[in-house]
């Protein structure tokens, strides 16, 4: 059974989770207007993920016989300025999930309550993985400057990302 303030801090992450499914499907429709398609398409894969990440944690609290409680998600951003500037603000982003990730495991560290603990490795884990994905785009779009013909080259290499 999960304490009432393991309870609460989960269900706030559930709230995190898909407020990002949200930001990414707002910064895809972004890319969308911008005819980048690919990043687009890199976008609405990662906003179906953060949306699988929140029904992890719903799941998880049904599991242990806790109580989901879903509250509004807020609005987010809906004009940004370049791809470079975009995946800054991913980053930014993936930072302080891994943050409240991190919250969470010392709760349940505190709360002694280890099936929590079992359950946010994986979250730890696919943190790492979300900030090194965001972080090799930057470097990228870095790379290549304001050269169109290199981000026709990334929109198409970034736009080829599997699901999942």
């Amino acid at each position: 059974m999960l304490s009432k303030k393991l309870q609460d801090a989960l269900n706030q992450q559930i709230n995190h989770e898909l407020y990002s499914s949200y930001l990414y499907l707002a910064m895809s429709a972004h890319f969308e207007a911008a005819n980048l398609p690919g990043f687009a398409r890199w976008m609405k894969i990662q906003s179906e993920e953060e949306g699988e990440h929140g029904m992890k944690f719903y799941q998880f609290i049904n599991d242990r016989s806790g109580r989901v409680a879903l509250e509004a998600i807020a609005k987010p951003p809906v004009e940004y300025k370049t791809p470079l500037d975009v995946m800054k603000k991913v980053l930014e982003h993936e930072k302080k999930v891994t943050g409240t990730i991190e919250a969470l495991y010392e709760l349940s560290l505190k709360e002694k309550d280890y099936p929590t603990q079992v359950m946010l490795h994986w979250f730890i884990k696919e943190q790492v993985e979300e900030e090194k994905n965001a972080s090799n785009i930057i470097e990228m779009l870095k790379t290549i400057g304001d050269a169109p013909a290199g981000l026709a080259m990334l929109d198409s290499r970034v736009g080829a990302r599997a699901k999942g």
